[in-house]
């Protein structure tokens, strides 16, 4: 598919076109599914919004061009390209080119894409960055991938009914997953754009995929967790049966293969190994759906929270004995939640009022920035490889691409080439 490049420029490291797809009217669309709570819930006239004001705050949605592309004056070296700055192909030029003082937080988003299609459902997964830079997008039954570093566009594939739930890569960048409305989770070669198996087991719709090495964890609406080994024509290893109660609509693997589950029971669940029969600890602080959660890639055994719209807390957590450090009330839903990969900071993202990013210190939760732009609220958020930007998808049918964090060194801790090598068993 080829899509108008507008914006590129020859001597660009980065280059972003101003649309994800080229035209409304190629996008079908799927009833939103009915769910046993209302996290979906949204204003729908006046008199809901001063309700929902009075409840959540007294904020009111930004008066924001839906499809603006505007930078606001910032601090920067003359003729220095900004989008240079964070994506520079030469180590020895982006440490010429980045900043010695302390960071600027962005006043709007560096790029904006329209992305119709993108489904207004707090349980969704609609988005994930790859370590190879593509950004996948569920846009209803279909899955996009946006290549950041030349913006060009592609069409993965169009499920033949239902939705795409959610979206995970692999840690090698070239394979992913993808849960259903069905209850089916695929894995895509996303190289040579061919499904590599289909795998079934649950009896609701998919909530939440993770990876652990060549495990491949699926939350659904059964209330079950699976464990899928993807390297076995048997895939499932295992099931988590009886901890959740609902929906279960967050997952997340640490570092030490430690698992988290969030439900919309209101409850977390941790796990110690993907062999665990039962949680090691089940965390109850939440009155709403959790579905936002991530592992601190740099403090061990530390988890982040994130509640639905009857709660709005956002905790952190000593996984190892469950005992919460420290919370805040973040004043609306919180449906996604990003930690700094250098910085001492996370960043999560909101329902109604203002569809906003927020930015939290580490460990006190003092709030240091809100970064508006949205007009919907946003439903997920992803992370590039170097750490340095977030991904915010909204149902204002927008992704916005904002400079967040420092940026990092490539990691080279994870081996592409093991990943590779199990993919390859079920080929």
């Amino acid at each position: 598919m080829n899509l108008p490049m507008e914006d590129c420029k020859p001597d660009a490291d980065v280059c972003m076109s101003d649309r994800l797809i080229p035209s409304r009217g190629s996008c079908g669309s799927v009833a939103q599914m009915k769910l046993e709570r209302d996290e979906n819930w949204a204003p729908r006239n006046e008199y809901h919004e001063v309700l929902s004001q009075n409840v959540l705050g007294k904020e009111s949605l930004s008066n924001v061009k839906v499809l603006s592309y505007r930078h606001k004056p910032q601090r920067q070296e003359p003729h220095q390209n900004e989008l240079k700055v964070l994506y520079s192909s030469s180590k020895d030029g982006a440490a010429k080119l980045r900043p010695k003082t302390a960071r600027v937080l962005p006043q709007s988003a560096l790029k904006v894409l329209d992305a119709p299609g993108l489904e207004d459902n707090f349980y969704g997964h609609p988005v994930d960055w790859s370590r190879n830079n593509i950004v996948a997008v569920a846009l209803s039954e279909m899955v996009f991938l946006f290549d950041v570093a030349s913006g060009r566009t592609e069409k993965l594939f169009t499920l033949n009914s239902g939705a795409v739930t959610g979206l995970r890569w692999t840690s090698e960048g070239a394979h992913l997953s993808v849960g259903t409305t069905a209850g089916e989770v695929q894995i895509w070669d996303t190289v040579q754009s061919r499904q590599l198996r289909s795998m079934r087991g649950h009896s609701g719709r998919i909530g939440a995929l993770a990876w652990n090495e060549h495990i491949l964890s699926s939350g659904a609406a059964d209330a079950e967790v699976h464990h899928h080994d993807v390297r076995a024509k048997d895939h499932l290893a295992g099931r988590l049966v009886g901890a959740h109660q609902d929906l279960v609509c967050g997952l997340d693997y640490s570092t030490d293969g430690w698992l988290s589950s969030g439900c919309n029971d209101n409850t977390v669940c941790i796990w110690d190994s993907v062999a665990a029969r039962a949680p090691v600890h089940t965390l109850t602080e939440h009155t709403a759906a959790v579905k936002a959660m991530k592992w601190c890639p740099w403090q061990r055994n530390v988890l982040a929270t994130g509640g639905g719209s009857a709660d709005r807390q956002v905790c952190l957590w000593n996984a190892s004995s469950g005992r919460l450090l420290m919370s805040t009330n973040a004043e609306s839903q919180v449906t996604a939640i990003m930690w700094g990969k250098q910085d001492k900071e996370l960043v999560t993202a909101h329902g109604y009022s203002k569809n906003q990013l927020s930015l939290w210190k580490y460990p006190s939760l003092v709030k240091s920035a809100e970064l508006e732009g949205h007009t919907g609220r946003i439903v997920g958020m992803a992370q590039s490889p170097d750490g340095s930007l977030v991904c915010s998808a909204s149902s204002d049918e927008t992704l916005r691409f904002w400079r967040v964090f420092s940026p990092v060194e490539k990691n080279t801790k994870s081996d592409p080439a093991k990943m590779n090598s199990i993919l390859k068993t079920i080929r």
